[in-house]
């Protein structure tokens, strides 16, 4: 089973249920290539956060940004 690096369970720690579920699977895929970080967007619509693997940020970095 993948770990998830101490970063990304610090960036989860106190976080609601259903934000962890979404973000979650992305920070998975994140530890499974250590190869890239993973940006968290929020999006003022009815979709909330969404999460994705973006090359420009280092393994085990998390950034949030205003989609």
């Amino acid at each position: 089973m993948i770990q998830l690096p101490a970063s990304y369970q610090e960036y989860l720690a106190g976080k609601s249920e259903s934000f962890i579920n979404t973000v979650r699977p992305v920070l998975m895929q994140s530890a499974a290539d250590k190869e890239h970080g993973v940006r968290v967007s929020y999006n003022r619509g009815p979709t909330g956060h969404q999460a994705h693997l973006d090359e420009t940020i280092p393994f085990g970095t998390v950034i949030e940004d205003i989609d």
